[in-house]
């Protein structure tokens, strides 16, 4: 009981006590209240009738003690079952007031007639349900040992009577105390773990709000690379032809003609990775075929076309990684047609090998260099695509000596 006298300074009531139906329902002390109500009045009806049965002390006095025991009905509907059914707080004067009056009319008439004291059954609930431990069990010496002390001092009986009475009174105090603490206890475990549910629950809300929040957050990144990796670099080949298209229209009609037909080549494929994008599907060139064929049909579409090798043991691999490999060679054959300088060829390599997949996009261009921060999304994309399948992505360039792009994905 070292954790009950602890903690006893706070009131402790049985509403806190949860039933089996589950600690997030209404309390069984709330939903059944009445049945304790009924014990209440059929412990008093019965002591009524004992004390009016009673062949001592004389009518006289037992009229007046069954009067006082009387009052016990109004006073309790008047003041104790509200404190019962509300939490007593942090004053502890209406519980004290009320068990005060509530004594007050039961120890003279229980000195009066013996038989009184069977009420006891229905006072001792209300001690240790709206008091702390040590006041309760204070309370519950007061209700079972005084009125046989103040029985025998009045009505001088035989030594043998009043040692059993005092006995009896003994284990009546004996017992409540017991049985008081150990519900104290459970309504306490009881209390801790509706507590424990309550933080549980509000953690859990704030779990799933933070994960919607990081779902929402990883989706909004994940789109954004795709954008990137599709559509804004399609429109940006676009632009870079337009370009191309005005300076060669009077001078090399042939040119401006086949990077028409590139053009209108670019933005059937864009028209087809948004469609991709909103349907949710795999890039439009996978759809089409295989990665290496995905890669040549992109390689195909530079300007200069790049040159595409494959080795190993060409196979199908998971969906995730060929879309990885696949926007890896996008991204680095826009970087190199928009930095490595006009003209500037590029080759692509895929290498099968028996754990692992290797992209390399190589370009004889301006190169840049690789310690000085990067502009954009294209590099941070790149290596963050490649490290969501567990892979890397490496980048060995330098001023005037070209790029080299290595993307190494593991194959399980």
């Amino acid at each position: 009981m070292s954790a009950d006298l602890q903690v006893e300074e706070r009131p402790r009531r049985l509403n806190g006590f949860t039933g089996t139906a589950g600690a997030r329902e209404t309390h069984v002390w709330d939903r059944a209240f009445g049945p304790w109500d009924l014990y209440f009045g059929v412990v008093w009806a019965a002591t009524v009738a004992f004390v009016l049965g009673a062949d001592f002390p004389s009518l006289s006095y037992r009229l007046p003690a069954a009067g006082l025991l009387a009052l016990l009905i109004p006073w309790y509907a008047w003041a104790g079952r509200p404190l019962l059914l509300k939490d007593a707080g942090a004053d502890p004067a209406p519980a004290l007031r009320y068990l005060g009056v509530m004594l007050a009319l039961f120890l003279p008439a229980a000195c009066l007639v013996g038989e009184i004291r069977l009420i006891t059954f229905a006072l001792a609930p209300h001690c240790f349900m709206l008091l702390p431990l040590r006041r309760a069990i204070g309370a519950m010496a007061v209700v079972s040992l005084l009125p046989v002390a103040g029985w025998a001092l009045l009505w001088r009986p035989a030594g043998h009577i009043v040692f059993v009475n005092e006995v009896g009174s003994f284990v009546t105090f004996a017992f409540s105390t017991f049985f008081g603490a150990w519900i104290i206890r459970i309504i306490e475990q009881s209390q801790d773990r509706a507590s424990l549910i309550t933080e549980l629950d509000a953690s859990r809300e704030e779990v799933a709000r933070l994960s919607a929040a990081q779902g929402a957050h990883a989706e909004r990144e994940r789109m954004s690379r795709e954008i990137h990796d599709t559509l804004a670099q399609g429109f940006t080949s676009l632009l870079m032809l337009v370009q191309a298209v005005q300076s060669e229209l009077e001078t090399d009609p042939e040119q401006a003609h086949r990077h028409l037909e590139l053009m209108a080549a670019t933005a059937r494929q864009n028209l087809a990775e948004a469609r991709a994008l909103v349907a949710g599907g795999s890039p439009a060139d996978l759809d089409a075929g295989s990665l290496p064929d995905a890669v040549r049909r992109l390689a195909a579409r530079q300007d200069p076309p790049a040159a595409v090798s494959v080795t190993g043991e060409v196979r199908p691999l998971a969906a995730a990684l060929e879309v990885v490999a696949l926007r890896s060679c996008q991204e680095s054959l826009a970087n190199a047609a928009k930095h490595a300088g006009p003209g500037a060829p590029c080759s692509v390599s895929l290498a099968y090998g028996d754990t692992a997949l290797t992209v390399t996009v190589e370009d004889t261009g301006r190169g840049f260099d690789p310690a000085a921060p990067a502009p954009g999304h294209g590099l941070p994309g790149l290596r963050a695509r490649a490290a969501g399948v567990g892979g890397a992505a490496a980048i060995d360039s330098s001023v005037h000596a070209g790029t080299t792009v290595t993307v190494t994905l593991p194959i399980r």
